[in-house]
């Protein structure tokens, strides 16, 4: 099979081409596994995470990518959930112990032995990947295979981070950094909170008004003050910079809901600005989120059947992946990047 491989760690300031475009073995699947023939896979800022060294691959060479859409090609034994030809995602998550405390509680996203797909194990940008078929998940028959890859990822962690704000309706939302996530988020809020109100803080114009013509009530700048507090904020930038502003428009005992697997660390500075009275006081709350289940898997994909969930796509063929990260680590985003797989 071909695919996009990542095999040394780079600096994307630098080094504009960290993956090569490489003739593998097919992958077999093994007893419990489905064998996927990729059609699409999203492109996450994870994936800069990976390259840059944050949260480095277990081993390289690697194949990344982890919100990957296909069909099943091939059956390993005992496969019972999936037949042949059935359209299926898979999502960050790729398997987990299934014993400990966490596994147990329906919590394997905090499980010690989480094994991510594209980092711990090859993934996506690629023709062909195989997964146990528990780690596989039922696709909505009515939404495309590129618009399908987002919800795998931008949208699966984004379900999770605003059941995390505690959001009721009629409070204030605000999204700090308007990407392939934040958009998928404005939209199930929309849905599950018909009377809240949805602020969003982007650096550049154009994602301030693509957010308004889908649903935000207002969009700013990262340091512009909106016009009232919020009673939950979710960040999904990179950087530190928006997480000290979003403390500012907190409302008392506000949270502030961190979706991201790392931060860079050129603006770290900026976190000596914090100020406990200004930034702290009253109760308010900050919250990682890590990785996701598969029961949030699932339960966001039938929401996003329910609603329907519209991405915003950006498509490449699958040998431009480079382009489409090197556009995502300059900020050239509206909506999500995906890559085709023919």
């Amino acid at each position: 099979m071909k695919a996009m491989v990542l095999s040394r760690i780079c600096n994307l300031q630098t080094d504009e081409q960290p993956l090569q475009w490489t003739d593998m073995p097919a992958p077999i699947p093994t007893a419990g596994e489905i064998l996927v023939r990729i059609r699409a896979c999203g492109v996450c800022h994870t994936e800069l995470d990976e390259i840059e060294g944050r949260t480095p691959p277990a081993n390289l060479p690697v194949i990344l990518g982890h919100q990957v859409v296909g069909t099943v090609a091939e059956l390993g034994k005992e496969v019972t959930r999936f037949k042949l030809g059935d359209r299926v995602g898979v999502a960050w998550i790729f398997s987990a112990c299934g014993r400990c405390e966490f596994c147990l509680s329906g919590k394997e996203n905090l499980c010690a032995d989480f094994r991510a797909t594209g980092r711990d194990v090859h993934g996506g940008y690629a023709e062909l990947m195989t997964v146990s078929e528990n780690f596989a998940y039922s696709l909505p028959p009515t939404i495309a295979d590129h618009q399908a890859a987002p919800l795998l990822c931008a949208g699966a962690i984004g379900y999770r981070s605003l059941q995390l704000t505690g959001l009721q309706d009629g409070q204030n939302l605000g999204l700090t950094g308007f990407g392939a996530s934040a958009h998928l988020v404005l939209q199930m809020a929309r849905y599950q909170f018909p009377h809240a109100k949805i602020y969003v803080f982007a650096r550049r114009e154009e994602e301030r008004t693509f957010a308004r013509t889908i649903g935000a009530d207002w969009a700013g700048d990262t340091t512009e003050n909106p016009p009232e507090l919020l009673h939950c904020i979710i960040d999904s930038t990179p950087v530190w910079k928006p997480i000290v502003e979003a403390l500012r428009f907190l409302n008392p005992a506000g949270r502030l809901v961190i979706n991201a697997i790392r931060k860079e660390e050129g603006d770290i500075d900026y976190l000596t600005r914090i100020s406990y009275p200004l930034h702290l006081w009253l109760e308010k709350e900050v919250k990682s989120v890590a990785n996701v289940t598969r029961r949030g898997v699932e339960e966001f994909l039938a929401l996003s059947s329910a609603i329907p969930i519209q991405p915003e796509v950006q498509p490449y063929p699958l040998q431009e992946a480079n382009r489409a990260l090197m556009e995502l680590k300059r900020g050239q985003i509206r909506g999500a990047k995906v890559l085709v797989v023919s």
